[in-house]
């Protein structure tokens, strides 16, 4: 049953994707669609990051996960190596939830 499910989605990302390529000459969107297109990619993944950074089996995940990704998207911001920012997140929420900032 899991390897059938597994299957119709894969099929169904390759058909989105196939369809895509297909159908770009095909469909003629408007001037002001074109532009929001890349806008409403970018506003769904900043929604994704928000929900997994803010919360936690459907509550607030607490102060410590929010402080630690505002300190790596601040070391991002500032061009740190990679290795730097995951490090500094984690321990800055590792920390915060040793003194008890849950």
């Amino acid at each position: 049953m899991l390897i059938a499910v597994i299957l119709a989605l894969a099929a169904g990302t390759y058909g989105f994707r196939v369809a895509g390529v297909l159908l770009r000459d095909r469909l003629a969107l408007p001037e002001w669609c074109r532009q929001l297109l890349p806008v409403g990619a970018t506003a769904l993944l900043a929604a994704l990051a928000a929900t997994i950074a803010l919360t936690e089996a459907g509550g607030f995940a607490g102060y410590a996960r929010p402080a630690g990704v505002l300190v790596g998207l601040l070391l991002a911001a500032r061009r740190a190596p990679f290795v730097l920012v995951v490090v500094a997140a984690a321990g800055t929420t590792a920390l915060l939830r040793l003194l008890g900032a849950a």
